[in-house]
């Protein structure tokens, strides 16, 4: 029996995909964990405001959105490659 051989853009797909969803489960477990930490069961006298926003949104929800705006624009725009699908052929 032959070994497969997985094409590149399969493997650089794969790679992609991996990053991508890490990244998701890390963002997500920051957002949900900080947010029920400091927005729950707090004394109201406690609550503080960032740019008018309470202080555990600002941290929890703004903050993570935004970096994982800037990671996307520089994922895509830096790390992600364009390969091509195929061999171009030439007509004859």
């Amino acid at each position: 029996m032959t070994e497969r051989k997985d094409d590149p853009l399969l493997k650089s797909a794969q790679r992609e995909a991996l990053i991508c969803g890490a990244v998701w489960i890390l963002a997500t477990a920051y957002s949900v964990g900080y947010s029920w930490l400091y927005g729950y069961r707090r004394p109201i006298e406690s609550l503080t405001y960032v740019f008018g926003l309470p202080d555990w949104i600002f941290w929890g929800v703004v903050i993570p959105w935004l970096a994982c705006t800037l990671f996307s624009a520089w994922f895509c725009l830096f790390y992600m490659s364009d390969e091509a699908l195929c061999e171009e052929t030439t007509p004859d």
